[in-house]
């Protein structure tokens, strides 16, 4: 089914899908506590239905993946900056047996050394928040066997060193795949991310992969989870809070920020706030935006998340009041990016579709592959050609193509 349903809003996608099992809207509706009243405006569109919350209820119902209801394009674009080997390339590098047993990871005779090693992963980083998907996705498998290659044969310290690189470079696998949609391939990342930095007993670099974890549950609509890692993850680095650098109080403010979202999410708003305080105070005890360890971290990133979660616990006065007004220039790409689609989901909440509009044509402009791959930004698009009773406009026609929702 997914793949293939790309041109279908989410709320036609629950038709679908309810078609299939058997039940009548009634009996779903029923069965996450609304009225089929409800149900026929989201599978007409005369309702959005963008709240996570509520489409996750739904994908449980129906017993399929929350994936699946938002129709997650699995196909990475082909262009000069990807190159032909993306996605399955990256697959094989992450079940590369190698990197299980005792018969060394990596397929490199001569090891990189860790200074070339740190230039290179940084570059991919950077490259991941200037929004670089094709190309981020691209390189990664080479990037993990020669980290996994130099954490084999290095040693002492060097070989620390090169295990954290090994670490941040799976997390950034991880981050990446959920960006495309590849929850299970995420998962794995992960889960090898830890293992890599485990040996190194480094809070900094657990703490942040502990980032690509929560990223990994949020793709498969697992909030609860997401909450209780919040949790968990704060309460292994509050001991080494006492003399924080700003790198981990940077790390620490982050998990508090992706919680939140969890929280909202999960329909906590109180967990949300007490996230958010978390957060806020770290980013006043950092004293201004920075970027350690590629957090983009601060009190920006902060008022970012404010907004997003009023959005997601349906509070759109706050959305739509402060969503404007938050100024992220100074910030990377991919968190501007990110704000902007909320700052368009909040105006077309309001139905002021020419500003939702405008605000998605400017965030295309700036970064085409992150608006093709987020869901809010395709259902936006096709949701507005639905409602558009006669010829929708020759612009709105050409986003919705460009994003490869309207044949």
């Amino acid at each position: 089914m997914r793949g293939t349903t790309n041109t279908l809003t989410i709320g036609e996608r629950v038709a679908w899908y309810r078609r299939r099992r058997g039940l009548s809207q009634e009996v779903l509706a029923g069965l996450i506590g609304r009225t089929a009243d409800w149900l026929g405006k989201i599978e007409n569109n005369r309702i959005e239905l963008d709240r996570l919350s509520v489409i996750k209820s739904l994908a449980e119902v129906l017993d399929v993946s929350l994936g699946d209801l938002l129709g997650e394009p699995t196909l990475l674009d082909w262009t000069s900056d990807s190159g032909t080997e993306t996605v399955p390339a990256l697959r094989a590098a992450l079940m590369n047996y190698r990197a299980l047993g005792p018969f060394g990871g990596g397929m490199e005779a001569e090891p990189s050394s860790v200074a070339v090693l740190r230039k290179e992963v940084g570059a991919l980083w950077d490259a991941y928040q200037d929004s670089r998907f094709g190309h981020v996705t691209g390189r990664l498998p080479d990037l993990l066997n020669r980290a996994q290659a130099a954490a084999d044969h290095h040693d002492g310290d060097d070989q620390d060193q090169a295990r954290r690189l090994l670490g941040l470079t799976y997390q950034l696998a991880a981050t990446q795949l959920t960006k495309l949609g590849e929850s299970d391939l995420a998962w794995i990342a992960a889960d090898r991310g830890l293992a890599a930095v485990r040996p190194t007993g480094d809070p900094l670099i657990t703490g942040s992969l502990f980032r690509s974890v929560g990223h990994a549950l949020h793709a498969t609509g697992r909030y609860s989870e997401a909450v209780r890692l919040t949790e968990d993850a704060a309460g292994y680095l509050d001991p080494h809070l006492k003399q924080a650098t700003p790198a981990l109080l940077s790390v620490y403010g982050t998990l508090f920020l992706s919680g939140s979202m969890a929280a909202a999410r999960s329909n906590d708003a109180a967990t949300t706030r007490t996230f958010l305080a978390a957060a806020d105070h770290a980013a006043g005890q950092l004293g201004a935006d920075a970027n350690h360890l590629w957090t983009a971290f601060g009190p920006t990133n902060v008022a970012i998340h404010r907004v997003a979660t009023a959005a997601e616990l349906g509070d759109l006065q706050v959305a739509i009041d402060l969503g404007p007004r938050v100024d992220t220039a100074g910030l990377p790409m991919e968190r501007r990016v990110r704000h902007a689609l909320e700052v368009a989901r909040a105006y077309s909440s309001w139905n002021r579709l020419d500003d939702a509009q405008a605000v998605l044509l400017d965030a295309e402009q700036m970064a085409p592959e992150q608006v093709r791959h987020h869901f809010l930004s395709r259902q936006l698009a096709l949701t507005w050609v639905r409602r558009q009773r006669g010829k929708p406009s020759a612009e709105l026609v050409g986003l919705a193509r460009r994003l490869k929702v309207l044949d």
